[in-house]
C-alpha cells in the first residue's frame, strides 16, 4: 500500500494502476526494490510525473530493509521516519494497511468536511490547523470504526461530493449538509489546474523520457540539436528525442531542465553524457 499511496499523490488512479502492477511484479518486496539501482526505479516510474517520488520509494525501501528487516512498519511514527513519507501517507498506510486509528485527511475528506460541517463550498487552499482539529474530533474512538470512517468519507468525496459537480441528490448525508442548508454558496476562490504545456516541467518530463530508454549516456548535444543534424544517435532514443524537439524549447530552458535533473538526483553525468542514476 505504501507504493500505491506514493504513486497516487497528485496522480489519478487510471494512470497509476498499470505502473503499480508493473512495479509490484518487478519488486514484490522492499528488499527486491532496494537491491536495484535507484535509476531503475526512475526508469519504471514511467510517465506518472514528479519522478522524485521514485527516488523516495527506493530510499524508503532501503530504509525498510535496514531498519525493519524488510517489513513495512505499521505505526504512524515509524512510517513517518521513512524517506519521502509525509504525515498524510503515514496516516493512510497505518490506517488502511494496518487497521490503526489515525486521522487521515486528503483532498476528498477536506471537501466533505468543509461542506458538511462548515458550509463552505470548498476547503481552504492549503490545509489548516483548524481542519486537522475538526478531523480529529470527528474520528470515532473505536479503532475498527475509525478505519471505516476514514475510508467512507474519502469515498464520499471522491464519488459524490466532488469539486465541480457534486451529486447531492444521491448523498446519504444531504439532510445534514451545512452547505446545502446555506443555499449552496459559491466558493471563495476558483480552483486552478496546474499548467503544463511549455513549462519547465514538461521539458523535464521529455528529457526523462529520453533517459529512460537510452542504453548509454546521452551526449548534451543530443538534447540541443535536431535529430537530422546529428551524426549519431544512441540506440532506442529516436522517438522520445523527436518528441522533445517538437516542444521547440529554447537552450536556456533545456539547460534548466538538465541542471534541475542533476540537482534532484534524477540524472547523473557519466562519460560526458547524461544517464539515469546508477
Amino acid at each position: 500500500m505504501l507504493v500505491s499511496e506514493i504513486m497516487l499523490q497528485q496522480t489519478p488512479v487510471v494512470r497509476v494502476l498499470p505502473v503499480w502492477e508493473d512495479w509490484l511484479g518487478r519488486w514484490p518486496t522492499p528488499a527486491h526494490l532496494a537491491a536495484e539501482a535507484s535509476g531503475e526505479a526512475v526508469r519504471h516510474w514511467g510517465r506518472l510525473g514528479y519522478p522524485r517520488r521514485a527516488l523516495r520509494l527506493h530510499a524508503a525501501a532501503a530504509a525498510i530493509v535496514e531498519r525493519h528487516n524488510g517489513q513495512v512498519p505499521g505505526t504512524y511514527t515509524e512510517l513517518l521516519e521513512l524517506p519521502g513519507v509525509g504525515s498524510y501517507t503515514a496516516a493512510a498506510v497505518a490506517a488502511f494497511a494496518f487497521g490503526r486509528r489515525e486521522t487521515v485527511v486528503d483532498t476528498n475528506i477536506r471537501r466533505v468536511h468543509a461542506r458538511l460541517f462548515t458550509g463552505a463550498a470548498l476547503p481552504s487552499q492549503s490545509l489548516t490547523a483548524a481542519e486537522m482539529r475538526l478531523a480529529a474530533e470527528l474520528l470515532p474512538a473505536d479503532v475498527e470504526l475509525s478505519v471505516r470512517w476514514n475510508a467512507s468519507v474519502m469515498e464520499l468525496g471522491a464519488l459524490l461530493c466532488t469539486a465541480r459537480a457534486p451529486k447531492c441528490a444521491q448523498c446519504p448525508v444531504r439532510h445534514a449538509c451545512s452547505w446545502l442548508a446555506a443555499g449552496e454558496p459559491a466558493p471563495s476562490y476558483t480552483p486552478k489546474g496546474q499548467s503544463w504545456h511549455g513549462t519547465d516541467r514538461q521539458v523535464r518530463g521529455a528529457v526523462m523520457a529520453v533517459l529512460r530508454v537510452a542504453d548509454a549516456p546521452v551526449a548534451p548535444e543530443m538534447f540541443h540539436q535536431k535529430p537530422a543534424d546529428l551524426d549519431f544517435e544512441p540506440e532506442g532514443v529516436g522517438v522520445p528525442l523527436a518528441a522533445l524537439h517538437r516542444l521547440n524549447s529554447g537552450p536556456e530552458q533545456l539547460e534548466r531542465a538538465l541542471a534541475g535533473l542533476l540537482a534532484d538526483g534524477l540524472a547523473e553525468l557519466h562519460l560526458g553524457g547524461f544517464q539515469l542514476p546508477a
